[in-house]
């Protein structure tokens, strides 16, 4: 017996969020995607937009085989929040709304923004190891999940 049996065709849906949508938000979604196999909404978005995602993110996730260069940068919108039943924070602080019924992670991860490659893959990896948690909690009957 499951805690939280799926009798609907529903995917759950988990939003990323941080400020620019450029780094950490971006390379969680991208796990999230991948890891999943399509069977989990995956939204990204900004309190602050950047005009396009960090190049050096691009090039860690690329290193781990998942490319998120299609990806943008995408404006916080409050139907995107009320439209997800994951919202994961990435240091937004106050600009992100709160709405009732929604599970909501703060994850404290180190920001990629003006870092090299070097400083940038334990983000990726520790962002990878959240995402294998998040799957496994989200997905609990599925196989291969790390």
């Amino acid at each position: 017996m499951t805690a939280a049996p799926n009798t609907t065709t529903t995917k759950p849906s988990v939003l990323f969020v941080c400020v620019h949508n450029a780094g950490r938000s971006q390379m969680a979604a991208g796990y999230l995607t991948e890891l999943s196999g399509g069977r989990i909404e995956v939204r990204s978005a900004g309190s602050e937009p950047a005009d396009q995602i960090n190049p050096v993110a691009v090039e860690a996730m690329a290193e781990d085989g998942i490319d998120i260069t299609s990806a943008s940068p995408k404006i916080l919108t409050t139907n995107a929040v009320k439209a997800s039943d994951v919202v994961i924070t990435m240091g937004c602080g106050d600009a992100c709304p709160i709405f009732p019924g929604k599970r909501y992670e703060d994850w404290d991860l180190a920001d990629p923004a003006g870092q090299g490659i070097e400083a940038v893959r334990p983000i990726r990896d520790d962002i990878k190891a959240r995402i294998e948690q998040l799957v496994s909690e989200l997905l609990p009957a599925s196989t291969g999940a790390k």
